[in-house]
Protein backbone atom coordinates (compact mmCIF):
# COMPACT_ATOMS: atom_id res chain seq x y z
CA UNK A 1 0.00 0.00 0.00
CA UNK A 2 1.36 3.25 -0.97
CA UNK A 3 -0.50 5.42 1.46
CA UNK A 4 -1.55 4.85 5.51
CA UNK A 5 -5.36 6.65 4.16
CA UNK A 6 -7.96 3.61 4.78
CA UNK A 7 -11.00 5.28 3.85
CA UNK A 8 -11.65 6.22 -0.29
CA UNK A 9 -14.28 7.73 -2.10
CA UNK A 10 -14.53 4.69 -4.36
CA UNK A 11 -13.43 1.37 -3.81
CA UNK A 12 -12.31 -0.87 -6.49
CA UNK A 13 -12.24 -4.75 -5.81
CA UNK A 14 -10.54 -6.10 -8.81
CA UNK A 15 -7.80 -5.16 -11.05
CA UNK A 16 -8.61 -6.78 -14.20
CA UNK A 17 -9.81 -5.43 -17.64
CA UNK A 18 -13.00 -3.65 -16.34
CA UNK A 19 -11.46 -2.31 -13.42
CA UNK A 20 -8.69 -1.22 -14.36
CA UNK A 21 -10.24 1.12 -16.52
CA UNK A 22 -13.07 2.19 -13.25
CA UNK A 23 -10.49 3.30 -11.15
CA UNK A 24 -8.57 4.97 -13.97
CA UNK A 25 -11.29 6.68 -15.30
CA UNK A 26 -12.71 7.63 -11.85
CA UNK A 27 -9.25 9.09 -10.67
CA UNK A 28 -9.17 11.41 -13.82
CA UNK A 29 -10.97 13.89 -11.09
CA UNK A 30 -9.01 15.15 -8.86
CA UNK A 31 -11.44 15.87 -6.35
CA UNK A 32 -12.09 12.39 -5.60
CA UNK A 33 -10.05 9.54 -4.26
CA UNK A 34 -9.59 5.80 -5.91
CA UNK A 35 -8.27 3.00 -3.91
CA UNK A 36 -7.92 -0.09 -6.18
CA UNK A 37 -7.31 -3.57 -4.67
CA UNK A 38 -5.74 -6.55 -6.22
CA UNK A 39 -5.01 -10.23 -5.49
CA UNK A 40 -2.36 -10.56 -8.00
CA UNK A 41 0.74 -9.02 -8.78
CA UNK A 42 1.93 -5.99 -10.87
CA UNK A 43 1.25 -7.23 -14.47
CA UNK A 44 4.39 -5.61 -16.35
CA UNK A 45 6.75 -8.29 -16.26
CA UNK A 46 8.79 -9.55 -20.32
CA UNK A 47 6.02 -12.36 -19.17
CA UNK A 48 3.22 -10.37 -19.50
CA UNK A 49 4.69 -8.34 -22.25
CA UNK A 50 6.14 -10.97 -24.46
CA UNK A 51 2.87 -11.69 -26.50
CA UNK A 52 4.48 -15.66 -27.15
CA UNK A 53 5.02 -15.88 -23.25
CA UNK A 54 1.43 -15.98 -23.22
CA UNK A 55 2.00 -20.12 -23.75
CA UNK A 56 4.27 -19.79 -20.26
CA UNK A 57 0.86 -18.65 -18.48
CA UNK A 58 -2.20 -20.16 -19.37
CA UNK A 59 -1.47 -23.50 -18.51
CA UNK A 60 0.28 -23.01 -15.26
CA UNK A 61 -0.40 -20.47 -11.91
CA UNK A 62 1.90 -17.83 -13.40
CA UNK A 63 -0.13 -14.75 -13.58
CA UNK A 64 -3.50 -17.64 -13.40
CA UNK A 65 -6.00 -18.26 -10.75
CA UNK A 66 -5.93 -21.95 -12.97
CA UNK A 67 -9.59 -22.46 -11.80
CA UNK A 68 -10.86 -25.79 -12.63
CA UNK A 69 -15.28 -27.15 -12.96
CA UNK A 70 -16.79 -29.92 -11.12
CA UNK A 71 -17.03 -32.73 -13.64
CA UNK A 72 -19.40 -32.27 -16.35
CA UNK A 73 -22.17 -34.60 -17.23
CA UNK A 74 -22.35 -34.20 -20.91
CA UNK A 75 -18.94 -33.92 -21.20
CA UNK A 76 -18.13 -37.63 -19.94
CA UNK A 77 -18.11 -36.64 -16.41
CA UNK A 78 -14.43 -34.71 -17.15
CA UNK A 79 -13.31 -31.91 -15.04
CA UNK A 80 -12.45 -28.80 -16.84
CA UNK A 81 -9.51 -25.98 -16.90
CA UNK A 82 -11.20 -22.38 -16.54
CA UNK A 83 -7.22 -20.28 -16.25
CA UNK A 84 -8.34 -16.84 -15.34
CA UNK A 85 -5.35 -13.69 -14.94
CA UNK A 86 -4.57 -13.22 -11.55
CA UNK A 87 -2.53 -9.53 -12.26
CA UNK A 88 -3.25 -5.99 -12.74
CA UNK A 89 -4.90 -6.09 -16.02
CA UNK A 90 -6.53 -9.49 -15.69
CA UNK A 91 -7.65 -11.61 -18.13
CA UNK A 92 -5.74 -9.01 -20.46
CA UNK A 93 -2.57 -9.81 -18.97
CA UNK A 94 -2.64 -13.71 -20.01
CA UNK A 95 -5.23 -13.90 -23.23
CA UNK A 96 -4.33 -14.16 -26.68
CA UNK A 97 -4.83 -10.34 -26.94
CA UNK A 98 -8.00 -10.90 -29.93
CA UNK A 99 -9.85 -7.90 -29.94
CA UNK A 100 -13.79 -8.76 -30.84
CA UNK A 101 -16.55 -6.42 -29.87
CA UNK A 102 -19.50 -8.71 -30.35
CA UNK A 103 -22.16 -9.09 -32.73
CA UNK A 104 -24.61 -5.76 -32.97
CA UNK A 105 -27.42 -8.17 -31.98
CA UNK A 106 -26.48 -8.87 -28.87
CA UNK A 107 -26.28 -5.72 -27.54
CA UNK A 108 -29.89 -4.61 -28.92
CA UNK A 109 -30.89 -8.14 -27.60
CA UNK A 110 -29.44 -7.05 -23.93
CA UNK A 111 -32.27 -3.96 -24.38
CA UNK A 112 -35.00 -5.60 -25.83
CA UNK A 113 -34.53 -7.50 -22.83
CA UNK A 114 -35.08 -4.56 -20.09
CA UNK A 115 -31.52 -3.25 -20.26
CA UNK A 116 -32.00 -0.32 -20.90
CA UNK A 117 -29.02 1.81 -22.31
CA UNK A 118 -26.98 -0.71 -23.28
CA UNK A 119 -28.19 -1.37 -27.25
CA UNK A 120 -25.49 -1.37 -29.94
CA UNK A 121 -25.89 2.59 -30.44
CA UNK A 122 -25.55 3.40 -26.88
CA UNK A 123 -22.45 1.04 -26.00
CA UNK A 124 -20.61 1.48 -29.45
CA UNK A 125 -19.40 5.04 -27.75
CA UNK A 126 -17.76 3.50 -25.24
CA UNK A 127 -15.67 1.16 -27.33
CA UNK A 128 -14.97 3.64 -29.65
CA UNK A 129 -14.05 5.95 -26.25
CA UNK A 130 -11.34 3.00 -25.11
CA UNK A 131 -9.90 2.82 -28.49
CA UNK A 132 -7.07 3.81 -29.79
CA UNK A 133 -7.01 1.92 -33.44
CA UNK A 134 -4.25 2.09 -35.00
CA UNK A 135 -6.08 1.90 -38.56
CA UNK A 136 -7.45 5.21 -38.04
CA UNK A 137 -10.49 6.63 -36.60
CA UNK A 138 -14.09 6.11 -38.38
CA UNK A 139 -17.39 6.08 -37.61
CA UNK A 140 -16.74 2.42 -36.20
CA UNK A 141 -13.26 3.07 -34.58
CA UNK A 142 -11.95 5.54 -32.11
CA UNK A 143 -8.54 6.87 -31.71
CA UNK A 144 -6.61 8.64 -28.97
CA UNK A 145 -7.70 6.18 -26.47
CA UNK A 146 -5.94 4.21 -23.62
CA UNK A 147 -6.36 0.58 -25.07
CA UNK A 148 -4.25 0.12 -27.67
CA UNK A 149 -5.33 -2.16 -31.01
CA UNK A 150 -3.40 -3.29 -33.80
CA UNK A 151 -2.75 -5.12 -36.37
CA UNK A 152 -0.86 -8.60 -36.36
CA UNK A 153 3.05 -8.10 -36.47
CA UNK A 154 3.90 -11.69 -37.20
CA UNK A 155 4.44 -11.71 -41.02
CA UNK A 156 3.30 -15.55 -41.13
CA UNK A 157 2.68 -17.09 -44.36
CA UNK A 158 0.25 -19.23 -42.52
CA UNK A 159 -2.35 -16.33 -42.24
CA UNK A 160 -3.04 -16.33 -46.05
CA UNK A 161 -2.62 -20.29 -46.09
CA UNK A 162 -5.77 -20.56 -44.08
CA UNK A 163 -7.42 -17.58 -45.31
CA UNK A 164 -7.19 -19.28 -48.71
CA UNK A 165 -8.16 -22.42 -47.66
CA UNK A 166 -11.41 -21.01 -46.31
CA UNK A 167 -11.91 -19.29 -49.56
CA UNK A 168 -11.58 -22.73 -51.18
CA UNK A 169 -14.80 -23.67 -48.95
CA UNK A 170 -16.41 -20.46 -50.41
CA UNK A 171 -16.39 -18.85 -47.15
CA UNK A 172 -16.31 -15.10 -47.20
CA UNK A 173 -13.78 -12.38 -46.40
CA UNK A 174 -13.70 -9.36 -43.57
CA UNK A 175 -10.98 -7.41 -43.36
CA UNK A 176 -12.75 -6.22 -40.17
CA UNK A 177 -15.07 -8.17 -37.50
CA UNK A 178 -16.04 -4.78 -35.77
CA UNK A 179 -17.05 -3.28 -38.54
CA UNK A 180 -20.45 -2.85 -40.13
CA UNK A 181 -20.65 -6.89 -40.46
CA UNK A 182 -19.21 -9.73 -38.44
CA UNK A 183 -19.06 -12.43 -40.39
CA UNK A 184 -16.48 -13.89 -42.11
CA UNK A 185 -12.84 -14.45 -42.52
CA UNK A 186 -9.63 -12.50 -41.80
CA UNK A 187 -6.70 -11.59 -39.70
CA UNK A 188 -7.91 -10.83 -36.06
CA UNK A 189 -7.11 -7.55 -34.19
CA UNK A 190 -4.99 -7.36 -31.14
CA UNK A 191 -4.22 -5.50 -28.45
CA UNK A 192 -0.70 -4.73 -28.97
CA UNK A 193 1.22 -1.79 -29.16
CA UNK A 194 4.57 -2.08 -31.25
CA UNK A 195 4.42 -5.77 -31.30
CA UNK A 196 3.94 -6.06 -27.35
CA UNK A 197 1.04 -7.38 -25.57
CA UNK A 198 -1.09 -4.07 -23.91
CA UNK A 199 -3.34 -5.02 -21.41
CA UNK A 200 -5.87 -3.05 -19.86
CA UNK A 201 -3.58 -2.28 -16.73
CA UNK A 202 -0.83 -1.17 -19.18
CA UNK A 203 -3.21 0.95 -21.21
CA UNK A 204 -5.52 2.72 -18.21
CA UNK A 205 -3.27 1.80 -15.08
CA UNK A 206 0.90 2.34 -15.77
CA UNK A 207 0.81 5.84 -17.28
CA UNK A 208 -0.72 6.78 -13.49
CA UNK A 209 1.16 4.92 -11.09
CA UNK A 210 2.77 7.57 -8.53
CA UNK A 211 1.34 10.31 -10.90
CA UNK A 212 -1.99 10.80 -9.44
CA UNK A 213 -2.12 11.33 -6.10
CA UNK A 214 -5.68 10.25 -5.82
CA UNK A 215 -5.36 6.78 -7.12
CA UNK A 216 -3.98 4.05 -4.45
CA UNK A 217 -3.35 0.07 -6.30
CA UNK A 218 -2.93 -2.07 -3.64
CA UNK A 219 -1.33 -5.35 -5.19
CA UNK A 220 -0.87 -8.79 -3.80
CA UNK A 221 -4.29 -8.43 -1.65
CA UNK A 222 -7.04 -10.89 -2.00
CA UNK A 223 -10.35 -9.35 -1.07
CA UNK A 224 -12.09 -11.74 1.75
CA UNK A 225 -15.63 -9.72 2.05
CA UNK A 226 -17.64 -6.21 1.39
CA UNK A 227 -18.08 -4.87 4.44
CA UNK A 228 -22.03 -3.70 5.28
CA UNK A 229 -23.81 -1.46 7.47
CA UNK A 230 -27.13 -2.48 7.07
CA UNK A 231 -27.97 -2.76 3.59
CA UNK A 232 -24.99 -0.11 2.61
CA UNK A 233 -21.70 -1.33 1.29
CA UNK A 234 -18.90 0.63 3.29
CA UNK A 235 -15.71 -1.04 2.81
CA UNK A 236 -13.71 -4.13 2.07
CA UNK A 237 -11.22 -6.68 4.08
CA UNK A 238 -9.00 -8.17 2.03
CA UNK A 239 -5.56 -10.43 3.00
CA UNK A 240 -2.15 -8.73 2.57
CA UNK A 241 1.43 -10.64 4.23
CA UNK A 242 -0.19 -12.48 6.03
CA UNK A 243 -2.34 -9.79 7.80
CA UNK A 244 -6.20 -8.96 7.50
CA UNK A 245 -6.74 -5.22 7.00
CA UNK A 246 -9.60 -3.23 6.39
CA UNK A 247 -10.53 -0.22 3.02
CA UNK A 248 -13.22 1.61 3.54
CA UNK A 249 -15.51 3.85 0.86
CA UNK A 250 -17.30 6.73 1.26
CA UNK A 251 -19.13 6.77 -1.60
CA UNK A 252 -19.36 2.95 -3.62
CA UNK A 253 -18.05 -0.20 -3.40
CA UNK A 254 -17.38 -1.25 -7.06
CA UNK A 255 -17.26 -5.07 -7.42
CA UNK A 256 -14.94 -6.05 -10.50
CA UNK A 257 -13.41 -9.70 -10.03
CA UNK A 258 -14.71 -11.31 -13.13
CA UNK A 259 -17.66 -13.86 -13.89
CA UNK A 260 -15.98 -16.70 -11.33
CA UNK A 261 -14.86 -14.04 -8.40
CA UNK A 262 -17.48 -11.47 -8.33
CA UNK A 263 -20.20 -13.71 -7.51
CA UNK A 264 -18.19 -16.01 -5.09
CA UNK A 265 -17.33 -12.89 -3.02
CA UNK A 266 -20.90 -11.35 -2.85
CA UNK A 267 -21.65 -14.78 -1.23
CA UNK A 268 -18.90 -14.95 1.38
CA UNK A 269 -20.25 -11.51 1.87
CA UNK A 270 -23.87 -12.66 2.45
CA UNK A 271 -25.63 -11.64 -0.58
CA UNK A 272 -26.83 -14.54 -2.09
CA UNK A 273 -29.71 -17.37 -1.99
CA UNK A 274 -30.15 -17.45 1.70
CA UNK A 275 -30.75 -20.83 2.18
CA UNK A 276 -27.49 -21.81 0.59
CA UNK A 277 -25.24 -18.86 2.52
CA UNK A 278 -27.09 -20.70 5.66
CA UNK A 279 -25.73 -23.97 5.01
CA UNK A 280 -22.20 -22.40 5.13
CA UNK A 281 -22.55 -20.58 8.36
CA UNK A 282 -23.08 -17.54 6.40
CA UNK A 283 -24.84 -14.50 8.38
CA UNK A 284 -27.24 -13.47 5.23
CA UNK A 285 -27.14 -9.84 4.53
CA UNK A 286 -29.41 -9.64 1.55
CA UNK A 287 -31.15 -12.69 -0.21
CA UNK A 288 -30.42 -12.26 -4.19
CA UNK A 289 -31.12 -16.10 -5.31
CA UNK A 290 -29.67 -15.07 -8.94
CA UNK A 291 -26.18 -14.58 -7.38
CA UNK A 292 -23.82 -17.24 -9.50
CA UNK A 293 -27.00 -18.34 -11.24
CA UNK A 294 -26.61 -17.59 -15.30
CA UNK A 295 -22.74 -18.83 -15.92
CA UNK A 296 -22.28 -19.45 -19.66
CA UNK A 297 -19.53 -19.85 -21.12
CA UNK A 298 -18.09 -20.47 -25.31
CA UNK A 299 -17.74 -24.34 -25.52
CA UNK A 300 -14.85 -24.99 -27.65
CA UNK A 301 -13.60 -27.93 -29.74
CA UNK A 302 -10.16 -27.97 -31.05
CA UNK A 303 -8.84 -29.32 -34.53
CA UNK A 304 -4.73 -30.58 -34.50
CA UNK A 305 -2.56 -31.29 -37.20
CA UNK A 306 0.92 -31.81 -37.53
CA UNK A 307 2.97 -30.21 -40.55
CA UNK A 308 6.26 -29.55 -41.24
CA UNK A 309 7.35 -25.98 -41.41
CA UNK A 310 9.29 -23.80 -39.12
CA UNK A 311 6.74 -21.09 -39.46
CA UNK A 312 4.32 -22.69 -37.02
CA UNK A 313 5.03 -23.00 -33.08
CA UNK A 314 6.16 -26.59 -32.15
CA UNK A 315 9.05 -28.56 -30.27
CA UNK A 316 11.98 -29.62 -32.87
CA UNK A 317 15.45 -28.86 -32.77
CA UNK A 318 15.08 -26.99 -35.91
CA UNK A 319 12.62 -24.77 -34.19
CA UNK A 320 15.04 -23.98 -31.69
CA UNK A 321 17.62 -22.63 -33.94
CA UNK A 322 14.97 -20.77 -35.77
CA UNK A 323 13.85 -19.01 -32.30
CA UNK A 324 17.22 -17.60 -31.35
CA UNK A 325 16.47 -15.88 -34.75
CA UNK A 326 13.37 -14.71 -34.02
CA UNK A 327 14.38 -13.13 -30.38
CA UNK A 328 17.10 -11.30 -32.47
CA UNK A 329 14.33 -10.15 -34.87
CA UNK A 330 11.91 -9.30 -31.95
CA UNK A 331 14.70 -7.30 -29.87
CA UNK A 332 15.12 -5.44 -33.09
CA UNK A 333 11.71 -4.75 -34.78
CA UNK A 334 9.42 -6.14 -32.30
CA UNK A 335 8.08 -8.51 -35.43
CA UNK A 336 7.98 -12.26 -36.01
CA UNK A 337 6.88 -14.92 -34.25
CA UNK A 338 7.43 -13.81 -30.50
CA UNK A 339 4.84 -11.16 -31.22
CA UNK A 340 2.36 -14.38 -32.03
CA UNK A 341 -1.05 -14.13 -30.19
CA UNK A 342 -0.77 -17.97 -31.43
CA UNK A 343 -5.22 -17.30 -32.67
CA UNK A 344 -3.85 -14.67 -35.46
CA UNK A 345 -6.69 -15.73 -38.43
CA UNK A 346 -9.99 -16.68 -38.09
CA UNK A 347 -13.75 -15.97 -38.53
CA UNK A 348 -17.31 -15.59 -37.75
CA UNK A 349 -20.22 -18.44 -39.40
CA UNK A 350 -23.45 -19.33 -39.62
CA UNK A 351 -24.90 -22.61 -39.06
CA UNK A 352 -28.15 -21.84 -40.61
CA UNK A 353 -28.62 -19.17 -42.64
CA UNK A 354 -31.74 -18.02 -41.03
CA UNK A 355 -29.97 -16.41 -38.16
CA UNK A 356 -29.44 -12.81 -37.23
CA UNK A 357 -25.63 -13.06 -36.54
CA UNK A 358 -23.11 -15.96 -36.64
CA UNK A 359 -23.14 -18.44 -33.90
CA UNK A 360 -19.75 -20.19 -34.43
CA UNK A 361 -16.59 -18.77 -34.27
CA UNK A 362 -12.92 -19.90 -35.13
CA UNK A 363 -9.56 -19.42 -34.41
CA UNK A 364 -6.74 -20.67 -36.65
CA UNK A 365 -3.50 -21.68 -33.92
CA UNK A 366 -0.12 -21.11 -35.19
CA UNK A 367 0.77 -24.43 -32.80
CA UNK A 368 -0.66 -27.74 -32.09
CA UNK A 369 -2.40 -26.89 -29.41
CA UNK A 370 -3.76 -30.06 -26.76
CA UNK A 371 -5.45 -29.57 -23.09
CA UNK A 372 -4.56 -25.82 -22.91
CA UNK A 373 -0.85 -26.28 -23.74
CA UNK A 374 -0.70 -28.56 -20.98
CA UNK A 375 -0.08 -31.70 -23.05
CA UNK A 376 2.91 -30.65 -25.21
CA UNK A 377 3.87 -32.77 -28.41
CA UNK A 378 6.91 -33.05 -30.57
CA UNK A 379 7.19 -31.39 -33.83
CA UNK A 380 5.14 -28.82 -35.97
CA UNK A 381 1.74 -28.11 -36.65
CA UNK A 382 -1.74 -25.93 -36.62
CA UNK A 383 -4.60 -26.20 -34.66
CA UNK A 384 -8.24 -24.86 -35.42
CA UNK A 385 -10.24 -23.69 -32.39
CA UNK A 386 -14.66 -23.88 -32.97
CA UNK A 387 -16.33 -22.34 -30.23
CA UNK A 388 -20.25 -21.80 -30.04
CA UNK A 389 -20.74 -18.35 -29.74
CA UNK A 390 -24.68 -18.64 -28.08
CA UNK A 391 -24.89 -21.74 -25.84
CA UNK A 392 -28.11 -22.04 -24.83
CA UNK A 393 -26.85 -24.63 -21.72
CA UNK A 394 -26.51 -22.56 -18.27
CA UNK A 395 -24.97 -23.15 -15.10
CA UNK A 396 -23.56 -21.98 -12.01
CA UNK A 397 -20.82 -21.12 -9.75
CA UNK A 398 -21.51 -21.89 -6.12
CA UNK A 399 -19.58 -21.50 -2.69
CA UNK A 400 -17.67 -25.06 -1.74
CA UNK A 401 -16.80 -23.43 1.81
CA UNK A 402 -16.99 -20.56 3.57
CA UNK A 403 -13.63 -20.10 3.69
CA UNK A 404 -12.47 -17.24 1.13
CA UNK A 405 -9.59 -19.22 0.06
CA UNK A 406 -11.43 -22.30 -0.95
CA UNK A 407 -11.83 -21.69 -4.92
CA UNK A 408 -15.95 -21.90 -5.77
CA UNK A 409 -17.71 -24.95 -7.31
CA UNK A 410 -17.46 -23.96 -10.96
CA UNK A 411 -20.00 -25.29 -13.60
CA UNK A 412 -20.20 -24.52 -17.17
CA UNK A 413 -22.39 -27.23 -17.52
CA UNK A 414 -21.48 -27.72 -21.18
CA UNK A 415 -23.73 -29.17 -24.19
CA UNK A 416 -26.21 -29.70 -21.80
CA UNK A 417 -28.87 -28.48 -23.45
CA UNK A 418 -29.52 -30.18 -26.50
CA UNK A 419 -29.54 -27.58 -29.24
CA UNK A 420 -25.74 -26.64 -28.14
CA UNK A 421 -24.55 -30.24 -29.38
CA UNK A 422 -26.88 -29.73 -32.80
CA UNK A 423 -25.37 -26.45 -33.29
CA UNK A 424 -21.70 -27.95 -32.14
CA UNK A 425 -21.70 -30.43 -34.60
CA UNK A 426 -22.85 -28.44 -37.59
CA UNK A 427 -19.98 -26.15 -36.58
CA UNK A 428 -17.54 -29.07 -36.64
CA UNK A 429 -18.78 -29.60 -40.05
CA UNK A 430 -18.14 -26.41 -41.10
CA UNK A 431 -14.80 -26.00 -39.78
CA UNK A 432 -13.51 -29.39 -41.32
CA UNK A 433 -14.71 -27.99 -44.71
CA UNK A 434 -11.77 -25.72 -44.39
CA UNK A 435 -9.39 -28.05 -42.74
CA UNK A 436 -9.69 -30.48 -46.00
CA UNK A 437 -9.77 -27.38 -48.22
CA UNK A 438 -6.30 -28.21 -50.52
CA UNK A 439 -4.49 -25.14 -49.19
CA UNK A 440 -4.98 -26.86 -45.89
CA UNK A 441 -4.47 -29.95 -46.76
CA UNK A 442 -2.02 -30.50 -48.76
CA UNK A 443 0.13 -28.92 -46.61
CA UNK A 444 -0.51 -30.91 -43.44
CA UNK A 445 0.59 -34.16 -41.95
CA UNK A 446 -1.22 -36.55 -39.13
CA UNK A 447 -4.25 -35.32 -38.34
CA UNK A 448 -3.94 -35.84 -33.99
CA UNK A 449 -7.97 -35.62 -32.72
CA UNK A 450 -10.42 -36.72 -35.74
CA UNK A 451 -8.78 -38.99 -38.62
CA UNK A 452 -11.56 -41.68 -37.63
CA UNK A 453 -14.28 -39.03 -37.08
CA UNK A 454 -16.77 -39.02 -39.96
CA UNK A 455 -20.43 -39.77 -39.13
CA UNK A 456 -22.50 -37.52 -36.43
CA UNK A 457 -22.14 -40.13 -33.70
CA UNK A 458 -18.45 -40.04 -33.96
CA UNK A 459 -18.69 -36.43 -33.90
CA UNK A 460 -20.71 -36.25 -31.04
CA UNK A 461 -18.75 -38.49 -29.60
CA UNK A 462 -15.71 -36.62 -29.95
CA UNK A 463 -16.98 -33.12 -28.68
CA UNK A 464 -17.96 -34.81 -25.25
CA UNK A 465 -14.51 -36.36 -25.27
CA UNK A 466 -12.27 -33.04 -26.03
CA UNK A 467 -14.85 -29.92 -25.38
CA UNK A 468 -13.42 -27.70 -23.29
CA UNK A 469 -13.35 -23.45 -22.75
CA UNK A 470 -12.74 -20.99 -24.64
CA UNK A 471 -12.03 -18.83 -21.97
CA UNK A 472 -15.32 -16.34 -21.68
CA UNK A 473 -17.57 -16.90 -18.73
CA UNK A 474 -19.73 -14.69 -18.05
CA UNK A 475 -23.25 -14.25 -16.74
CA UNK A 476 -23.01 -14.34 -13.18
CA UNK A 477 -24.27 -11.38 -11.62
CA UNK A 478 -26.84 -11.08 -14.33
CA UNK A 479 -27.88 -7.31 -15.36
CA UNK A 480 -31.83 -6.67 -16.23
CA UNK A 481 -35.39 -7.41 -14.51
CA UNK A 482 -36.72 -11.17 -13.11
CA UNK A 483 -36.58 -13.28 -10.36
CA UNK A 484 -32.56 -13.94 -11.38
CA UNK A 485 -31.79 -10.50 -12.26
CA UNK A 486 -28.35 -9.15 -9.86
CA UNK A 487 -27.91 -5.58 -10.78
CA UNK A 488 -30.21 -2.97 -12.50
CA UNK A 489 -28.90 -1.54 -15.49
CA UNK A 490 -27.21 1.32 -13.63
CA UNK A 491 -24.85 -2.20 -12.48
CA UNK A 492 -26.20 -1.11 -8.88
CA UNK A 493 -26.70 -4.48 -6.94
CA UNK A 494 -30.33 -4.95 -6.51
CA UNK A 495 -31.96 -4.34 -2.94
CA UNK A 496 -28.25 -3.18 -1.76
CA UNK A 497 -26.96 0.65 -1.74
CA UNK A 498 -23.23 1.67 -2.37
CA UNK A 499 -22.32 -1.35 -4.13
CA UNK A 500 -22.40 -2.04 -7.84
CA UNK A 501 -20.70 -5.03 -9.99
CA UNK A 502 -18.85 -3.87 -13.08
CA UNK A 503 -16.92 -6.66 -15.50
CA UNK A 504 -18.34 -9.44 -17.76
CA UNK A 505 -20.70 -11.17 -14.88
CA UNK A 506 -23.54 -8.52 -15.49
CA UNK A 507 -23.85 -9.95 -19.10
CA UNK A 508 -27.38 -11.13 -19.53
CA UNK A 509 -26.22 -13.10 -22.37
CA UNK A 510 -23.31 -13.84 -23.39
CA UNK A 511 -21.57 -11.74 -26.53
CA UNK A 512 -20.83 -13.48 -30.19
CA UNK A 513 -17.05 -13.19 -29.62
CA UNK A 514 -14.17 -12.53 -27.23
CA UNK A 515 -15.01 -11.04 -24.23
CA UNK A 516 -12.11 -8.99 -23.67
CA UNK A 517 -13.31 -6.02 -25.62
CA UNK A 518 -16.39 -6.26 -23.86
CA UNK A 519 -15.10 -6.17 -20.70
CA UNK A 520 -13.10 -2.73 -21.14
CA UNK A 521 -16.58 -1.57 -23.01
CA UNK A 522 -18.06 -2.20 -19.34
CA UNK A 523 -15.76 -0.66 -17.23
CA UNK A 524 -16.18 2.71 -19.28
CA UNK A 525 -19.74 2.64 -19.10
CA UNK A 526 -19.69 2.16 -15.44
CA UNK A 527 -17.15 4.61 -15.08
CA UNK A 528 -19.98 7.21 -16.43
CA UNK A 529 -22.37 5.78 -14.30
CA UNK A 530 -20.61 6.03 -11.25
CA UNK A 531 -19.36 9.63 -12.13
CA UNK A 532 -22.63 10.67 -12.80
CA UNK A 533 -24.07 9.56 -10.04
CA UNK A 534 -21.56 11.72 -7.62
CA UNK A 535 -22.00 14.28 -9.68
CA UNK A 536 -25.96 13.98 -8.88
CA UNK A 537 -24.95 13.34 -5.47
CA UNK A 538 -22.70 16.22 -5.00
CA UNK A 539 -25.10 18.76 -6.42
CA UNK A 540 -28.02 17.59 -4.11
Amino acid sequence: MTSPVNEYDYLVLGGGSAGSVIASRLSENPGVTVALVEAGGGGNSWVVNTPIAGALMVPSRLNNWAFQTVPQKALNGRIGYQPRGRALGGSSAVNAMVYVRGHRWDYDHWAASGCTGWSFDDVLPYFRKAEHNERGASPWHGTGGPLNVADSRTGNRWQEIFLTAAREAQFRMNDDFNGPEQEGFGVYQLTQKNGERWSAARGYLFPHIGRRANLNIVTGAQVTRILFEGRRAVGAEFRRDGAIRRLRARREVILSAGALQSPHLLMLSGVGNGADLASHGIDVVHHLPGVGRNLQDHPDFIFGYEAKSLDLIGLSMAGFRRFFGEMRRYRRERTGTLASNFAEAGGFLKTRPDLPAPDIQIHFVMAMVDDHARRLRWGHGFSSHLCLLRPKSRGTVKLAAPDPFTPPLIDPNFLDHPDDMADMVAGFKMTRRIMDAPALASRRGRDLFTSDVRTDDEIRAVLRARVDTVYHPAGTCRMGVGPDAVVAPDLRIIGLEGLRVADVSIMPTLIGGNTNAPAVMIGEKAADLIAGAGVRAAAA
